[in-house]
This record gives C-alpha cells, sequence and structure tokens, in this order.
C-alpha cells in the first residue's frame, strides 16, 4: 500500500490533520502501548503473588532492586523520569509498609534497599516475565536488535516531549 493510501490510526483525528499526522499515530501507539505495558505489569506481579502493587510501585520496586545498589528518591524519579516525587514517595511508603523496601535515613536524605522478601518477589516476578512474556516474542518476529533500536528511538522521543514540555511552560 503506497504511503497515501495507509490507513491512519490516531486516537485523535483532529491532531492528526495535515502536516505531522505520523506524530498523532506515534502517540497512539505510545497510549496503547503504556496501558498494555501496564496492565501487563500488575498481571505479572499479580501472578507473582502481590497483587495490591499498582503499575508505578511495581516500577519503583524494580528501580530499587536493579542492581542491589540503595537508592534515593530523587534517584529514582530521575531513573523513571517522573517529576512529581510525591508520587513516588507515596509508593515507596507502600512497599515499606508491604516490606519489599527497607529505609534509612542519613542526614536529611532517605536511602531505600530492597528487602530479601523484595528481592524474591522480583525473582518470581522475573521468572514469570520469562515463562509469560519472553517465550512468546520470537512470533513477533522482532530481534534483539530491532527492540534495541525501538528503545533508543523512545528514548530520544522522550527528550524531545521533555523539550516540548519546558516550551509550553514558558507560554
Amino acid at each position: 500500500m503506497s504511503e497515501p493510501d495507509r490507513r491512519r490510526i490516531v486516537s485523535s483525528r483532529h491532531l492528526a490533520e495535515g502536516e505531522g499526522w505520523e506524530t498523532s499515530e506515534f502517540e497512539y501507539g505510545l497510549i496503547i502501548a503504556y496501558n498494555a505495558f501496564s496492565r501487563w505489569m500488575q498481571k505479572c506481579m499479580n501472578a507473582a503473588g502481590m497483587p495490591e502493587l499498582s503499575s508505578l510501585e511495581i516500577l519503583a520496586l524494580h528501580n530499587v532492586n536493579h542492581r542491589d545498589r540503595e537508592k534515593r528518591l530523587a534517584d529514582i524519579g530521575f531513573m523513571l523520569n517522573i517529576e512529581d516525587s510525591h508520587t513516588i514517595n507515596y509508593a515507596l511508603r507502600k512497599l515499606l509498609k508491604l516490606g519489599l523496601v527497607t529505609s534509612e535515613k542519613r542526614g536529611k536524605e532517605v536511602f531505600y534497599r530492597t528487602s530479601e522478601t523484595g528481592a524474591e518477589l522480583c525473582d518470581v516476578y522475573r521468572k514469570v516475565r520469562k515463562e509469560c512474556f519472553l517465550s512468546g516474542m520470537p512470533r513477533t518476529g522482532v530481534s534483539g536488535a530491532e527492540l534495541a533500536e525501538i528503545a533508543s528511538t523512545l528514548r530520544t522521543m522522550s527528550g524531545q516531549y521533555d523539550q516540548a514540555s519546558r516550551a509550553a511552560s514558558s507560554l
């Protein structure tokens, strides 16, 4: 199908009129991918035995567990590109309450580390992910190299959206 004849798959036609419609198609892809990924994380964590965690809490837990190094609230927000530290703080408080992370206050900073229970949960999650998600990846026809290129493009686009956010804030 030639490019002009290709059907445009967008969520908001009024944003896809004229020049730049491909961006609207990309954004719709982001929307459905984000929602599918959030749903997947929660279903995977449910199968791992912790159904009460939200997608943000799951991301925070995995980030704290990353490389078995303690993290500060600011570190987690930076790595996840989340500006609103209150949402991360709320997630960390819930993870503390559930015994999945521990905290240690040093001066004005609080450092978080995955507890043994939290690390075990991350390992069960990894096993469920391998069984339910990774095992089906070969059927998608997307190679590891292609996934790496997509990830690089998404990081680049995230920078573009961040810059556009700063520009919009100054209007």
